[in-house]
């Protein structure tokens, strides 16, 4: 399946089931829709800017979850921190926690040169620097896709590496903490919820859809998909779920 959203041979097919599903929702009345897991991916529909595009008479609200992905990400890492490293394909996601640690001072390390460049491009220029040596001071590892395993392996003992990708990277490091996928736990007053995804645990919902359902329990009359980078709001989305109920995903005992 994630091959096939990668595929440029199925992206128009993909992109037209999402398309009828939001204009079917849009036609029954639906508030807002959450575009969530590999629906919203960049390379595939702008993470929902297409449809914002091309139907700019919309009354459904679209959300990529970006923005509460990210504020998922910057609350995971532990008090306290103040230099983190950085590998990963810098998404939409990864550029507005960037953006939101630069701005509280802590210094993003990154890896590779093409990240670092397009970080900057991004707008974020506060405290992110490239890296200049494989000799890595930082425990607190943000990673996404593309992460290699001899990358991994440079990583000091008791790293704890955070994703900020869909998907889980790999465990390879018996020594080191892995932190979910951004996630958190439901209200309590939910029903009739398992897990969101396979790897995620019981009550627990993928970021990108609790996005989508804090949008809506806001009453917010924006989309926030797309080319929306609003990297400030990300303080108003968290409270806003905490407010109703969502809890975050305890840390391992060691890096509280």
């Amino acid at each position: 399946m994630r091959r096939q959203y990668k595929s440029q041979r199925h992206r128009e097919t993909i992109n037209n089931i999402i398309e009828a599903a939001i204009l079917e929702a849009d036609e029954k009345g639906v508030r807002v829709m959450s575009l969530g897991l590999m629906n919203n991916r960049e390379e595939l529909n702008g993470c929902g800017e297409m449809y914002v595009q091309k139907h700019p008479k919309l009354k459904i609200k679209l959300v990529d979850g970006s923005s509460m992905a990210a504020a998922v990400v910057v609350n995971s890492i532990p008090k306290g921190t103040t230099e983190v490293v950085f590998r990963g394909n810098p998404t939409k996601v990864a550029s507005a926690a960037v953006f939101a640690l630069c701005q509280r001072g802590i210094k993003v390390v990154v890896l590779r040169t093409e990240e670092h460049i397009k970080l900057v491009k991004s707008g974020v220029v506060k405290n992110v620097v490239l890296a200049t040596n494989n000799n890595f001071s930082p425990v607190v590892w943000l990673v996404g896709d593309g992460i290699r395993k001899e990358e991994q392996m440079q990583a000091k003992e008791g790293t704890l590496f955070i994703p900020f990708s869909d998907f889980p990277p790999d465990e390879l490091r018996e020594d080191c903490f892995y932190h979910s996928t951004p996630a958190m736990f439901v209200p309590k007053s939910a029903q009739n919820i398992d897990s969101c995804e396979n790897w995620l645990g019981r009550r627990v919902m993928s970021a990108w859809r609790v996005g989508g359902i804090v949008h809506a329990l806001e009453g917010w009359e924006e989309h926030d998909c797309g080319e929306t980078r609003n990297f400030f709001r990300l303080h108003a989305i968290w409270e806003a779920a905490l407010r109703h109920g969502f809890q975050p995903i305890l840390l391992p005992s060691s890096h509280l």
